[in-house]
């Protein structure tokens, strides 16, 4: 009985071995057969410069300029990305490219190579990196300098907004060249001077940045003491977020307040459906801001989409909520729809 049941498994497990094979063969098969493309390869929208100055921070340029509609000296809109994003993921899930079009400004997408962070994030808390005309701020300095003289930017309208490890650089951008932007935005961000390596910068992000010695206003006044005025600030921050701990979003507020003098009483706070936003004006202009958003993670906030059938970003930092930033940041820049 034992031999008779012995033979017939085997023989059952040799028919699976076969069958096994004839459908990994079929699969080869259907693999190895090229599929017929109805659709031309689409163009990649953003395209990369290499040569744009001495690049000490060995960063990537890349850009979009609107082919039609753009005005004789048009703005520029400095735009860079978080860990693990990349130019393209983040302007296809965002639509700044879009925006370009249709509001007559060029973009500048600085881009981080793997080989100088694995995960591609900006090296903020590198003080090599973010030295005034040193690493990767000369860098974008250069990309910025580049991209004007070849459009004719109107050198009054350069904005630059940053996510994350991006938003972190574009604290550094503003504390070293504040004459150079018309405005910012700090995207769950990290203010300027928190950090000093990869360990320092963790500790920070998961617990809360430490003020320095002085203040948090006084390692920009150290970098740019000669500075008189500053670009409008807005800091942006989802209050889920577990990658950096809201409170960091709390010392930007004081890092840009302090740096100009601003008292933290002076603000005015206003409940919004999305969630609460909270500003400081000098003589009428807004000179700081800061947008909590209500459950929101770790991300860029865009408007949710009123088709129920609309896909998903691609990108997982960008989060669809109550309220867009690339459209508030287009409103309070003055980048308006062209006229048709």
């Amino acid at each position: 009985m034992k031999l008779s049941f012995g033979r017939s498994l085997l023989k059952v497990l040799r028919v699976q071995k076969k069958i096994s094979k004839r459908i990994a063969k079929a699969v080869e098969t259907t693999r190895s057969k090229p599929k017929r493309s109805t659709s031309r390869p689409a163009k990649p929208i953003l395209v990369e410069t290499t040569a744009f100055g001495s690049n000490p921070g060995r960063l990537l340029m890349k850009s979009f300029v609107p082919t039609t509609g753009l005005p004789k000296n048009p703005a520029l809109v400095v735009l860079l990305h978080g860990c693990g994003q990349t130019p393209e993921s983040l302007d296809v899930a965002a639509g700044f490219s879009k925006l370009a079009k249709e509001r007559g400004f060029v973009l500048l997408y600085p881009q981080q190579k793997r080989a100088n962070n694995p995960q591609n994030c900006f090296n903020w808390f590198r003080p090599s990196a973010v030295a005034r005309d040193r690493g990767e701020v000369r860098s974008i300095k250069q990309m910025v300098g580049h991209i004007c003289e070849r459009h004719r930017i109107d050198r009054s309208r350069i904005f630059v907004a940053g996510l994350s490890a991006g938003g972190a650089m574009t604290g550094a951008l503003v504390a070293n060249y504040p004459s150079l932007f018309a405005g910012a935005a700090i995207i769950a961000g990290m203010p300027f001077g928190s950090a000093r390596d990869t360990m320092s910068a963790l500790r920070a992000m998961k617990s809360g940045a430490t003020p320095p010695p002085g203040g948090w206003g006084r390692p920009i006044a150290e970098i740019s003491p000669e500075a008189k005025t500053w670009p409008a600030i807005t800091i942006w921050q989802g209050m889920e977020d577990r990658v950096v701990k809201p409170v960091n979003a709390l010392a930007c507020v004081a890092q840009w307040l302090e740096v100009q003098g601003i008292a933290e009483n002076s603000g005015s706070l206003k409940e919004k459906p999305w969630g609460r936003l909270q500003s400081w004006k000098v003589s009428g202009k807004l000179k700081v801001a800061l947008y909590s958003v209500s459950n929101m993670g770790h991300g860029l906030p865009i408007k949710k989409r009123k088709s129920v059938t609309a896909l998903r970003s691609g990108d997982p930092y960008v989060i669809q909520v109550e309220i867009s930033a690339p459209a508030e940041m287009m409103r309070l820049w003055g980048l308006s729809r062209l006229r048709t």
